[in-house]
């Protein structure tokens, strides 16, 4: 990847893809540095898929149950991204972990986000487990995936208060404007500028003209 090139992006999606939708139209400025050269998902028939062929992107899906094994599916999922050469790949509600095989060839590139102030509040009910814990303040997390579940090391944090009144549902609403504005101004840095994890710590810059 250079500073001459858009970086490439894999975005991986599982349902609607308004995150997706949001990293489309930021690629659709030549100054954004990066450019969706494919989608995958875990499931057929979303409108994540849709998105991307309404914007002319490619798309592939590969559904859990079609394989003898859930690393069977790990292995053709990684052989699927592998034929766009990504430089980033981009978890954007993509509902299923990604296994060993998959990191050992992309581990480092691989990003995804939490809602919710890593390391606070990690699975599928950081929203709820915020509000029942009383926090003020939670927020979106962008990550560099690893094999635990929301534990990699932190690209990004975005904050958000918790105002008398929030619900799970009114509160998550919010974190999802902060993710979406947090991812697409931090994938459009890393391929901008190139990143480096070092340890738990994310560096931009890196990039070789």
């Amino acid at each position: 990847m250079s500073h001459t090139e858009p970086a490439a992006l894999v975005v991986l999606v599982s349902g609607s893809g308004t995150n997706l939708q949001a990293l489309l139209d930021a690629c659709a400025d030549p100054a954004y540095g990066a450019r969706v050269v494919a989608v995958g998902a875990d499931r057929h028939g979303i409108e994540g898929l849709a998105r991307a062929e309404r914007a002319g992107v490619p798309t592939f899906a590969l559904q859990v149950k079609d394989f003898d094994s859930r690393e069977e599916w790990d292995a053709a999922l990684a052989g699927a991204v592998a034929a766009y050469d990504p430089d980033i790949i981009v978890s954007a509600g993509f509902m299923k972990l990604l296994g060993s095989t998959f990191l050992a060839l992309y581990g480092g590139k691989v990003v995804n986000t939490h809602p919710a102030l890593s390391p606070s509040f990690p699975g599928m009910r950081g929203p709820a487990d915020a509000l029942a814990y009383g926090v003020k303040v939670t927020g979106a997390t962008l990550f560099v995936v690893d094999p635990g579940i929301d534990t990699g090391p932190i690209v990004a944090q975005a904050a958000v208060e918790v105002v008398d009144g929030d619900t799970e549902e009114t509160l998550h609403e919010r974190i999802k404007v902060a993710e979406r504005t947090m991812l697409v101004d931090s994938v459009g840095r890393m391929a901008r500028e190139g990143f480096v994890v070092e340890g738990r710590r994310v560096r931009f810059g890196g990039l070789v003209d």
